[in-house]
């Protein structure tokens, strides 16, 4: 179990210091900020390193527990089976992989389930988790960058990527980096924050987003800047179309997505062909 519960890291990903994202030119978002690309990973790394410990516990207070609806609903989509390969990139403390998990034990078998984040932190808290839940053996945690996951080709059936998507560097090139490592029909899956449809609800999120959800942060995480990116990171994300479309782009078939609260979170899907 030991052994098992070992953080890999795929290339290039043995020191924390070390930017994945060197090989980017030019300037992209954190935030309302413009960095240079080269410098965005190193920033979102910062972010959740400060905030690990009590990532999960802020998931509960800013969504009031609607996260885990969210999560139970993008599981029911999944539906997932023994004997299969899942990949849950951004999936540092474990809640995706665990419920993968779960689900494929109930169903009487077992499936290799791959933990991946950028973070260590994030992969330190969740392999914790599982230590203590006495599941680490069913498990492994590799820190990757999403841009370049050390997998070979065609060797995922499920890729999935929860709140974490907004995060990358090079949202595409993440995509396609998915479609690569999937196999014929192997399903993409992106759970993310996304674009209000519902006119008045989009105006009290904005509201929420920008002053309760900082004021939480400082008061639980004690990073009020991190939940102040968390908020800017949201707007920054191509809203559910657009985002469909770069998954088009990138290879995927049977595009399609749902929303749920209104459009505060969407998920979507894509297949492998």
């Amino acid at each position: 179990m030991v052994r098992r519960a070992a953080i890999r890291y795929g290339a290039d990903m043995s020191s924390a210091s070390q930017d994945p994202g060197s090989a980017n030119a030019g300037t992209t978002h954190f935030g309302f900020r413009t960095v240079a690309a080269n410098a965005k990973a190193g920033l979102v790394r910062e972010v959740f390193d400060s905030v690990a410990d009590r990532y999960d516990v802020m998931n509960d207070l800013m969504s009031f527990g609607v996260h885990r609806v969210w999560k139970n609903a993008m599981l029911d989509v999944i539906a997932p089976r023994p004997g299969l390969t899942y990949l849950d990139v951004a999936g540092g403390t474990g809640d995706i992989a665990f419920r993968i998990r779960e689900r494929v034990a109930k169903r009487g078998g077992k499936a290799r389930i791959v933990v991946a984040d950028i973070n260590t932190e994030m992969l330190r808290v969740g392999r914790d988790r599982a230590i203590d839940k006495g599941i680490a053996a069913d498990l492994e945690w590799l820190c990757l960058d999403a841009q370049s996951v050390p997998l070979p080709d065609r060797s995922v059936d499920v890729y999935t990527i929860a709140f974490g998507l907004r995060n990358v560097t090079d949202i595409r090139l993440a995509l396609r980096e998915a479609r690569r490592v999937l196999k014929p029909g192997g399903r993409f899956l992106c759970l993310e924050f996304s674009k209000v449809v519902l006119p008045i609800v989009d105006r009290a999120y904005d509201a929420y987003s920008f002053t309760v959800l900082p004021f939480l942060g400082r008061a639980v995480a004690h990073n009020a800047d991190a939940y102040r990116y968390l908020a800017e990171s949201i707007r920054k994300m191509p809203p559910q179309d657009e985002l469909a479309a770069w998954m088009r782009d990138a290879g995927f078939a049977n595009v399609g997505y749902r929303n749920y609260s209104g459009g505060i979170a969407a998920l979507h899907s894509g297949w492998r062909i």
